[in-house]
């Protein structure tokens, strides 16, 4: 049990003790892949905290892959190879038009995945979410091609769907999910500056406000307009 001494000090982040000693029951036992985790009720007398710290700390454990909802059965420990991702192939554009084609596949999913993260996100994939776009904002600050800040970005949108599939088909894009990085030297350097990366931040701190603020809608309309803004910005600089 996680004991709540008198003083113990100001602040103390009960979520993550219970996250950590959860993680650590998975790492070493007694609970393996395919076993079902307690209740709620369960785990709150295990823990000796609130019903609101368990979920905060179950939710932590889905984003990290190491758990997973089954409709109707509970939240059960995932194989730590990743037996879903595994059915999803990697899919490496092998130009900026397949870059393209992959753009609208992601708006069928990506839209969604907004919306049901403005809903279902807890606290702490919600930070998450913030940090992504604060780092995406740090890199291209400092003049870097921020490729991989972009991509964790929309990585943990998805994760805060708490929808393993939505994760697991962002993780198998990775980096591949940006458009820029299918570009050639010569087009990178013609039709990405500064300006481009700070209008997509733009978009990103549009997303971020609407998930953070619980506006389904807002997020779905949000993504929207980032995901197709980059297919019309993409496909208008190419042609010319």
């Amino acid at each position: 049990m996680i004991r709540k001494s008198p003083t113990a000090a100001a602040g103390r982040n009960l979520t993550q003790e219970t996250t950590d000693a959860l993680r650590a029951k998975i790492a070493a036992g007694p609970m393996k892949a395919g076993d079902r985790l307690p209740t709620e009720k369960e785990l709150e007398a295990e823990f000796g905290v609130s019903r609101t710290v368990i979920r905060e700390a179950v939710a932590v454990l889905k984003a990290d892959g190491l758990v997973e909802p089954r409709r109707g059965a509970g939240i059960f420990v995932r194989d730590p190879e990743g037996t879903r991702r595994k059915n999803l192939p990697t899919f490496v554009p092998s130009g900026v038009h397949e870059a393209l084609d992959l753009l609208e596949l992601r708006m069928a999913v990506e839209i969604e995945a907004a919306g049901l993260a403005a809903t279902r996100r807890s606290l702490s994939q919600d930070a998450r979410i913030r940090e992504c776009q604060a780092l995406f904002e740090r890199d291209i600050d400092a003049g870097a091609s921020a490729v991989e800040r972009d991509a964790a970005f929309h990585l943990a949108i998805a994760q805060g769907t708490n929808n393993s599939l939505f994760t697991s088909f962002l993780e198998s894009l990775g980096s591949n999910a940006i458009p820029r990085r299918s570009l050639s030297d010569e087009d990178r350097a013609r039709l990405i500056d500064r300006s481009y990366l700070e209008r997509v931040n733009k978009e990103h701190r549009a997303i971020v406000d609407a998930i953070s603020a619980g506006d389904a809608d807002g997020a779905r309309v949000a993504m929207r307009d980032h995901l197709s803004g980059s297919i019309t910005r993409y496909r208008t600089s190419l042609s010319a």
